[in-house]
């Protein structure tokens, strides 16, 4: 078995991975102490080749390497000797390798001479890093993961980690059960998180700034400042204090719609409890207001003096494998490499000499939205996007797809062949994948892991720091760019850090710059700093801050509000996020079949009042509008979701659906200082979109839809769709073999014309090759039975649609770590008489590994009656 690192979100968990598929979590990771979450289990289904890009492709065709390159090399050559060097533009991803990034940044900053390179961390961890440089003077995560269980109260703000951090909340409700841990989420929905919740508090969207700045007041009323800090270590403490005054209990109640008592109540623990965590994430960063929230956390910690000591302080979460690495060695458009900045004249020479580059970036480039922008209106001729996928997750992603087409030349480098992206660029290059390429990742506490190769690179795949290299040197920077393998990258990396250092920034990792080969290949996971002055640690316990004058800054904060306001055509607010099982566009969860049974389908969450206004019925179907594109999505009725606002995830693309982009509906607004966008606020509204019919379909071979709606997913032992359309198909049988592309099979088909009812199964040696199943409302079947059956059921037996005594039902996966149904819970629930998801997890295994489906064991445990036994858990 290998080690190696998750490639999932910023937790950074250790994986023993093996070449036959094997993946289990690493017991000696610090991050993770062999525990896995779904995603990270299921990892070894993932790495299959089908739809992999495996040569380079020229305009459509396959072309060698050496083709390829050249004309890349060419082309971005010609456009800066006959445009300039901000003509051109990287757009790279958190999924990039350390390696990857450097070089990535040090060709276009150091040698084409622009900062036209930005990241999809733009998306979600920008507002952290302008709100760290604002109140710290460097993009600087004071604490450790440790804090979390030294925690006495922790305090999650807009972050789900059940699903979107699994293996910290499991630590967190660990300590919880140990120690005795409070916590307080404060989140518009109702999310799994709150399952370990001492208090929720769902506060109006877009009030954070509110709440924590009616927090800063109040410890001023209390006189809970610690004004030997403050005195010693913190500048502006007056001026945010100024601004923070008018927060009382009645304003801040008015702008959040929380009780005032409950806010009193969450104040007097927050001031009352010494070590204290505020966690934050996308529910903070993606708005156009971010870096002041940010901020205004910061400045409750800066004035409490509760940071950098154990068990305190602020603490960003990032939502990307490597948005660590890439924030350390400048992938973002307005940083340097090693958290130096663009406008320090004495930085940019810094790095220029130890790059001996003819060139350096004077001045920021563009961010994500801008970068966009400026390819549709011809500012930026050429292009190369890295390991990431625009079209789908960028706000009013169909200008930016039209801004991509509009670009002359367009580069991507992806391990898919065909995403939306890759099918607008010019030149696709095929990159090796995860488990395929070696290199480090830095998580969401600054420890730096080891990603190590345990497969081939299939075809022609190759590394992307190779990829960057090889065209560095082909326009005219060989010597500089002649590295001969990832180590060599890094030993350069930690080198010029040293330099950073030296002027006083936070990131020097200098203590690795002598590393051979050997040591950077049996190099253990490590926090930074690692220098001669210091390994590893807490940041800023006696001050020590990175700003001019070594002093913590508290700054004043705007009021809240949006971008875009709601308005009477358009009178909600879309959240976007994610899901416990799918991450990002899906081109590493759609393969496998688990991860997709837990949510196979785009939808909805809408409040119930909010749907019965619009005429939505659950699991209906809803076209989602915005002044920017629609949706069709399915309807999901809770009262998760607070009135007034709708969620969607931002997962499905086009390949996997027919109207499922999310990020088109989203407004093209941005933080003023981050840049970050405006993710979780636009105005939608919702309409009833009515079908004449429904359909359902499982087949072993990947269907073919092409109805007006549909929904492809993997399941276990074939595919699965959902489906509706606008006119009812005149020949159902011919409709069936035309999906499935089955026009020699046999075919047996039941219909009841006065109901609506369709019920085909194609039959291939008396067992069911696929089936399809139709109705006039959405289709009752037991999903789960019916593609279990694919390829072992007789054609009555699949059309019953539903489980008879021979073959029990397991129901919707509720744990796909163990892929347990909601039916087989509920059965042992009731004949086990098991009261306690422990007692669950004895029984069955489900909610024992990573532990992000327990809120739904226990719910379904209340389901059964048993409601009073799970709360005295």
């Amino acid at each position: 078995m290998i080690r190696t690192t998750c490639p999932y979100c910023g937790v950074g968990c250790g994986v023993l991975a093996g070449a036959d598929g094997t993946v289990r979590g690493d017991p000696d990771h610090p991050a993770n102490f062999g525990r896995l979450c779904s995603k990270g289990s299921a990892l070894g289904e993932t790495t299959g080749l089908d739809g992999r890009l495996l040569a380079p492709r020229i305009g459509g065709r396959e072309a060698g390497w050496d083709e390829a390159l050249d004309l890349v090399a060419a082309r971005f050559r010609e456009t800066v000797a006959e445009h300039g060097p901000g003509s051109v533009a990287f757009y790279v991803s958190g999924q990039l390798l350390t390696e990857d990034y450097y070089v990535a940044n040090k060709l276009m900053k150091g040698f084409i001479g622009s900062a036209n390179i930005d990241t999809n961390s733009r998306l979600c961890m920008a507002s952290s890093v302008a709100g760290h440089r604002r109140a710290f003077g460097t993009d600087t995560v004071p604490g450790t993961y440790e804090d979390l269980e030294q925690a006495d109260l922790i305090v999650l703000v807009g972050s789900n980690l059940a699903w979107c951090h699994p293996v910290l909340y499991q630590r967190i409700a660990a300590a919880q059960k140990e120690r005795g841990t409070r916590v307080v989420v404060a989140d518009p929905r109702r999310t799994a998180t709150c399952d370990i919740a001492d208090q929720h508090l769902p506060l109006a969207p877009g009030s954070d700034v509110a709440l924590f700045a009616g927090l800063l007041a109040q410890m001023e009323r209390d006189f809970a400042i610690d004004e030997r800090h403050a005195r010693d270590h913190v500048d502006g403490l007056a001026d945010a204090l100024e601004s923070a005054r008018g927060w009382n209990l009645a304003r801040v109640a008015a702008a959040t719609g929380l009780p005032e008592a409950e806010i009193g109540r969450f104040y007097r623990l927050w001031i009352g409890t010494e070590r204290v965590v505020t966690v934050f994430s996308q529910g903070v960063n993606q708005s156009s207001r971010g870096t002041d929230k940010v901020n205004a956390i910061i400045n409750c910690h800066l004035a409490a003096g509760r940071i950098g000591r154990p068990g305190m302080g602020p603490f960003s979460v990032t939502g990307q494998p490597n948005a660590m690495g890439g924030r350390e060695v400048g992938g973002l458009a307005n940083m340097l490499a090693c958290h130096l900045d663009i406008e320090n004249a004495e930085h940019r020479e810094a790095v220029q000499g130890f790059w001996r580059s003819p060139a350096i970036c004077a001045e920021p480039g563009l961010k994500a939205v801008d970068l966009f922008r400026a390819c549709a209106d011809g500012r930026i001729k050429a292009l190369w996007i890295m390991s990431t996928n625009p079209v789908v997750s960028m706000p009013d992603a169909d200008r930016v797809r039209e801004a991509i087409r509009n670009c002359p030349f367009v580069v991507v480098t992806d391990v898919e062949a065909e995403t939306d992206t890759t099918v607008v660029a010019d030149v696709l290059l095929p990159a090796a994948a995860w488990g395929e390429k070696s290199g480090t990742v830095t998580n969401s506490e600054r420890r730096i892991s080891r990603q190590r190769a345990f497969l081939p690179a299939p075809g022609e795949a190759r590394p992307d720091w190779r990829i960057v290299c090889d065209v560095a040197a082909r326009m005219g920077w060989a010597d500089a760019f002649a590295y001969d393998g990832p180590a060599a990258i890094f030993r350069e990396h930690a080198a010029l850090s040293g330099i950073a250092g030296a002027l006083g920034r936070d990131f020097d990792i200098s203590g690795l710059s002598e590393l051979d080969d050997a040591a950077y290949e049996a190099l253990k996971p490590v926090q930074w700093p690692v220098s001669a002055a210091r390994r590893g640690g807490r940041f800023f316990a006696d001050g020590g801050y990175f700003t001019p004058g070594g002093r913590g800054r508290m700054v004043p904060v705007a009021p809240e509000g949006f971008a875009t306001e709601t308005a009477p055509e358009y009178p909600l607010r879309l959240n976007t996020g994610r899901v416990r099982d799918h991450w990002h566009t899906m081109t590493r969860t759609a393969r496998s079949a688990r991860l997709s049974q837990h949510t196979g389908e785009p939808f909805l969450e809408i409040h119930p009042d909010d749907a019965a206004e619009a005429g939505l019925e659950p699991a209906s179907l809803v076209r989602v509008e915005s002044p920017w594109s629609a949706a069709v999505l399915r309807v999901l009725v809770t009262d998760r979701t607070p009135r007034g606002s709708v969620f969607a995830p931002m997962h499905w693309t086009s390949r996997w659906s027919s109207a499922g982009r999310v990020d088109p509906l989203v407004a093209p607004e941005v933080d003023p200082v981050s840049g970050q966008p405006e993710l979780k606020g636009s105005p939608v509204r919702v309409v009833p979109y009515r079908p004449e019919w429904y359909g359902f379909a499982v087949s072993v071979a990947r269907p073919r839809p092409a109805t007006d709606y549909w929904a492809l997913a993997r399941g276990n032992g074939g595919w699965q769709a959902e489906m509706a359309g606008k006119a009812v198909p005149d020949d159902w049988e011919a409709f069936a073999r035309a999906l499935f592309d089955t026009p020699e099979t046999d075919a047996v088909l039941i219909e009841d014309r006065s109901t609506g009812m369709v019920r085909v199964a194609l039959v291939e040696d008396d067992r069911v090759i696929a089936a399809l199943f139709t109705a006039r409302e959405p289709v009752a079947v037991a999903r789960s039975h019916v593609m279990s059956q694919l390829g072992a059921a007789r054609a009555d037996e699949m059309l019953a649609g539903r489980a008879g005594a021979a073959a029990p039902d397991p129901g919707p996966t509720v744990c796909a770590c163990f892929g347990i149904g909601a039916n087989t819970i509920l059965e042992a629930v009731a004949e086990q008489g098991l009261a306690t998801v422990d007692a669950i997890g004895a029984a069955l295994r489900a909610g024992t590994n990573c532990g992000s489906c327990r809120p739904e064991l226990r719910a379904l445990i209340a389901r059964a009656g048993l409601t009073e036994k799970v709360a005295a858990e």
